[in-house]
């Protein structure tokens, strides 16, 4: 009887081990199954080809379905802004879990449309929502300190223009882009100045607004004229209208900063003498955040209805060293980049940033400068 009851209780705990580790297994497949089920949207208000800002965030948008198996769907909504609440409003009435839209344009859109489908979740980047003005508790933001990574952009810079690197004139002079004159490329803007007259106050610096992020061939002329004013430098804050600028650079034998994209490693297989212009590209990581966005949101971390704004010292903000960096910027000047880069993660520089800041603020910084 002793041997029955002994064996009688072995088997019984081999049964509640092996149901466990069944319930852990099925725990396991109804998580990665929940996670398959997961549909995510993003509504570019644009069309993708950038090779900076949206393509980037592409890039996030794919990395979710490859590496977190969530089912993830991409809608290019083009440049007309008269469409692009209307493709708001046919993504959230869709059965998509989490819809994302980017750059500040979308934020009125947004506010439009979040507060009408509160079982929908929402992400936004490049801005931040006012939460005090109305209901977003279903909103998430994401934006970036762009006035960081654009003053290593100014730094570098003007650290070229001023020195003897093959395509430098003697001229302290250096050229800035914007896509148009808002708060966001002013934030650019204002770093690029802050970083160049920070390794030499009496620099110049040359600027224009295209008026929109699609006219790469009016980007161009813009470069193509500074350069001829000798600027020997462009850095393009402007999408898809600044690849014009890289045309331009090609063209007239200058140098050229990208923006939000590794741009000199895109054309590297496809135009080297393209390439070898870029000396650098000033980047957000944009498709990182959108990425590390979700993997919080699946570990139930998100909180919905705040923001975050990252920068250089969350390692969202930098200059990308590639092999055309290491080849042709000195490594003096690379050195120069990473003192700073620790300078501001610390807070040791504080950069001045255009959101918030007063129209004549601008104007006086920008005069500087002239």
């Amino acid at each position: 009887m002793r041997k029955i009851k002994i064996i009688s209780a072995v088997l019984l705990i081999m049964v509640l081990v092996l149901t466990g580790c069944g319930n852990k297994k099925a725990d396991s497949q109804e998580t990665s199954a929940k996670e398959r089920d997961l549909k995510i949207v993003f509504v570019c208000n644009g069309t993708l080809g950038d090779k900076s800002f949206l393509d980037s965030a592409a890039e996030g948008i794919e990395k979710m379905n490859t590496e977190l198996g969530v089912d993830t769907k991409i809608i290019e909504a083009g440049f007309d802004k008269t469409k692009w609440q209307p493709a708001l409003e046919d993504a959230a009435d869709a059965d998509y879990d989490i819809i994302i839209v980017g750059t500040w344009e979308m934020q009125e859109p947004l506010e439009a449309v979040a507060p009408l489908y509160p079982d929908k979740k929402f992400i936004i980047f490049d801005t931040q929502m006012d939460y005090s003005s109305g209901d977003y508790e279903n909103v998430y933001s994401i934006s970036y300190k762009y006035n960081e990574e654009s003053f290593l952009a100014g730094a570098l810079a003007a650290m070229v223009t001023s020195s003897d690197m093959e395509l430098a004139n003697p001229e302290k002079s250096i050229g800035f882009i914007g896509g148009i004159d808002s708060p966001v490329i002013n934030d650019y803007l204002v770093g690029y100045v802050e970083g160049a007259k920070y390794i030499d106050p009496d620099i110049k610096v040359s600027y224009s607004y295209i008026g929109d992020f699609s006219n790469s061939t009016k980007g161009k002329e813009m470069a193509v004229a500074q350069f001829n004013s000798n600027v020997d430098i462009v850095f393009a804050a402007a999408g898809q209208a600044g690849l014009g600028a890289i045309d331009a650079a090609k063209d007239e034998s200058k140098y050229v900063i990208g923006v939000d994209g590794d741009q000199a490693m895109i054309f590297k297989d496809t135009d080297i003498e393209k390439a070898n212009k870029i000396l650098t590209s000033a980047v957000s990581n944009v498709g990182n955040s959108l990425f590390a966005a979700m993997e919080q949101e699946l570990k139930g971390e998100l909180q919905w209805g705040s923001g975050v704004s990252t920068g250089i010292a969350d390692g969202t903000a930098e200059l990308v060293d590639n092999e055309f960096y290491k080849e042709l910027v000195p490594e003096e000047f690379r050195t120069k980049i990473v003192e700073l880069e620790k300078q501001i993660a610390e807070g040791e520089i504080d950069v001045k940033s255009a959101i918030g800041m007063e129209a004549s603020e601008l104007e006086e910084l920008l005069e500087t400068v002239k």
